[in-house]
């Protein structure tokens, strides 16, 4: 008999690290405005709107005027605006004035393009967002509505040039409506509408008429595929986008008001002398633009100027009604929803969000695994996804969690839901042209995780807008558990419901590099409990700014040292920390009741006097581990339902470790023979308990 060596591979398997998962260490690099996530929270209108035509599009001060004028008129639409730019490497979502004028100013900012993203923030610059950054932006804040001037597209001559915006294959990737005017009138419109049709992007003019417009002209010669003709109109193929999962954006093209596109001919005339004047110059790409409309402007004695704004106004006021219908349209059909639902999902107190993954399971007979070849062993298939393996823990111990989650319209979502017809999985969304995430694990003979690979984009897809449709199951649950392989926006979508209706909310971070997403603002003020391991505990302080140490410590005091001190700090507003330490056990941190950790949800905030107790883990041995992808989940699970019994500390943090004991020793990652009686310390037989010991917290 020997116990697990690695916190890896015991009670503390989170997941691995995808691409996606590393750029949660740098979620702090996108900053969103307090206004714009509160009314993002609240499922209020939010309008984004680029920042390009600050830096680059007119001359100060009209660009400053001009943005202020413009996020009034979305204020007054009963919006949110939420204008995005970069300061200083740092990608913010909404400005404050200060911020506005600072980018107005600025007369090193950049053009700031999806290819220009990684170098501007790298090197800590400021620039104003072209269309595609900026949807990249927003998109990543859950904005779903975004207002510009006009688009970019398929320069004149792009047939031999190449010369295509960034613009277009954004729209085909990035699923958000784009406000404009249509397409610049210095580009091949008619090039860069069949463009768009390549890229799958729906395209609509906006009122009675398919005519597309031309920016300074409502008619440019050639017709869109589509036309909506309200807001309402527009909000439903924005929904119906957005439903369907396609991760193609939707382009609804605003002509120019009539009492200023009289001009147009006038303006027109002048961009082509400008296309030509900038043709013998040599002007191209990225400086083409500006350089056509401020001699557009010189030409015209400042009607294309005054045009301009016009227009961009006027996109500002339907794109905002647009918004507030869309926003009207996703609240009704959530409150249809909640009416309609029934049996378990009305029923649930527990509410899950998180992953459901396939996983693979590949386990060497040999002790060490070389790479480069083959190696002997056996491959399983089971599933998983941390908020999966919690539901489904939950549900064999005899809750009903209502279980929120996304998957694929594929073969590998049909048998994972099959597998789980025993879990509440109605609040999981099945996207088309989406893939299932899937996991694999390549272990030892003794069970130790050597290598893992996944598939976890699709986690990305469980977003606040998705989640909130169940705000009323939400608002009422006795407790929300959070895996951390979901958005931050959803993250604090659904601290602001907890907040708001004293609901307890369950964080489990998933791996050190997520363990970060709460703590980015203040929404970790309204968690109550989180089950991190050591590492992950470290990046929790240290996303706050707090000291840390370098190098985690490896002998049991110090780890038990180590933890407390980190903790310390997270408990001036969580109720509890379960730290789980591996071979070391788990350490409960938390508010002092009769002698250990009152595990219980406090019915409200006050000053406490803190403990810790350390349970010593149970050996396992080398042949018993079949399975390290579940343990924690399982521990976890258990550990929520012993507190939802009001079971004692003692019995609860038992029941966690023996249902990680069962998953370790199962092909999947929770055991089928969990159930409440396997796992009840007064019914197992098992070792005597060795006896947790006890400390004060300072």
């Amino acid at each position: 008999m020997r116990m697990l060596k690695r916190a890896s591979a015991l009670l503390l398997r989170r997941g691995i690290t995808t691409y996606q998962s590393r750029l949660c260490r740098n979620e702090s690099l996108f900053r969103v405005h307090s206004s714009v996530s509160e009314a993002l929270a609240e499922n209020q209108p939010v309008v984004a709107l680029e920042s390009t035509i600050i830096t680059h599009g007119m001359p100060y001060p009209h660009n400053l005027s001009t943005a202020k004028e413009v996020e009034d008129i979305v204020r007054s639409e009963g919006a949110t605006p939420a204008t995005v730019g970069v300061i200083d490497g740092v990608v913010h979502v909404g400005l404050s004035s200060e911020e506005l004028d600072h980018l107005a100013r600025c007369k090193s900012s950049m053009k700031v393009s999806r290819r220009d993203l990684p170098y501007v923030v790298s090197k800590g610059l400021s620039g104003g967002t072209t269309v595609s950054a900026t949807m990249i932006a927003a998109h990543r804040a859950g904005i779903p509505v975004f207002v510009t001037g006009g688009i970019g597209g398929v320069h004149r001559d792009g047939e031999n040039s190449l010369d295509i915006s960034a613009d277009l294959t954004e729209l085909g990737r990035t699923p958000i409506a784009v406000v404009s005017a249509g397409v610049k009138s210095i580009l091949d419109i008619g090039r860069t509408l069949e463009y768009l049709e390549t890229q799958g992007v729906c395209v609509a003019t906006y009122g009675a008429s398919k005519n597309f417009p031309a920016f300074f002209s409502p008619q440019s010669g050639f017709t869109s595929p589509f036309h909506v003709f309200n807001p309402e109109e527009a909000a439903k193929l924005i929904a119906s986008t957005l439903s369907l999962g396609l991760q193609s954006g939707v382009l609804l093209a605003v002509p120019i008001p009539e009492e200023h596109a009289a001009a147009g001919q006038l303006i027109e005339e002048a961009v082509q002398a400008a296309v030509t004047e900038a043709s013998v110059k040599g002007i191209t790409g990225r400086d083409v633009t500006p350089f056509i409309l401020q001699k557009v402007n010189e030409l015209t004695e400042g009607k294309s100027l005054h045009a301009n704004i016009a227009l961009i106004h006027n996109n500002a006021k339907v794109g905002s009604q647009i918004a507030r219908a869309l926003s009207r349209q996703m609240t009704e059909r959530k409150c249809r929803g909640n009416t309609n639902r029934h049996g378990k999902h009305s029923d649930s107190d527990i509410v899950v969000i998180g992953g459901i993954n396939v996983d693979f399971i590949a386990k060497g007979k040999a002790e060490t695994l070389i790479f480069g070849q083959t190696n002997p062993g056996s491959v399983c298939q089971s599933f998983g996804g941390v908020g999966r393996n919690i539901a489904d823990s939950l549900s064999r111990l005899g809750r009903s969690p209502l279980f929120i989650s996304a998957t694929g319209a594929d073969s590998h979502s049909e048998a994972v839901l099959h597998y789980c017809k025993h879990m509440n999985t109605s609040g999981v969304a099945r996207l088309e042209e989406q893939s299932t995430a899937t996991y694999c694990a390549v272990i030892t003979a003794s069970g130790e995780l050597s290598l893992g690979l996944g598939d976890m984009d699709i986690h990305q897809q469980i977003t606040a807008q998705y989640v909130s449709q169940f705000e009323k199951q939400l608002s009422s649950a006795t407790l929300v558990c959070l895996d951390g392989n979901i958005p931050v926006s959803t993250i604090d979508y659904v601290c602001s419901i907890a907040k708001k209706h004293n609901i307890n909310v369950w964080y489990e971070p998933t791996d050190s590099d997520k363990a970060c997403k709460p703590f980015l603002s203040d929404a970790w003020k309204s968690l109550s409990y989180s089950s991190p391991n050591l590492a992950e505990l470290r990046t929790m302080n240290k996303t706050l700014g707090l000291p840390t140490p370098e190098v985690l410590p490896s002998s049991v005091e110090e780890v038990l040292s180590v933890a407390v001190a980190l903790s310390r700090p997270l408990l001036e507003h969580l109720h509890c920390l379960v730290v789980t330490l591996g071979e070391s056990g788990v350490l409960v941190c938390g508010e002092h009741e009769a002698g250990s950790v009152n595990l219980q949800p406090r019915k409200q905030k006050k000053k406490r006097k803190l403990c810790a107790v350390h349970y010593p883990a149970l050996t396992v041995t080398a042949d018993e581990t079949m399975n390290v992808s579940g343990a924690g989940d399982s521990l976890a699970g258990a550990l929520m339902a012993g507190i939802l019994r009001q079971r004692d500390t003692d019995s609860c943090v038992r029941m966690g470790l023996l249902a990680a004991r069962l998953s370790l020793a199962s092909p999947h990652p929770i055991a089928p023979t969990l159930t409440f009686e396997s796992v009840d310390p007064n019914k197992v037989k098992t070792q005597e308990w060795p006896k947790p010991s006890f400390m004060w917290i300072d």
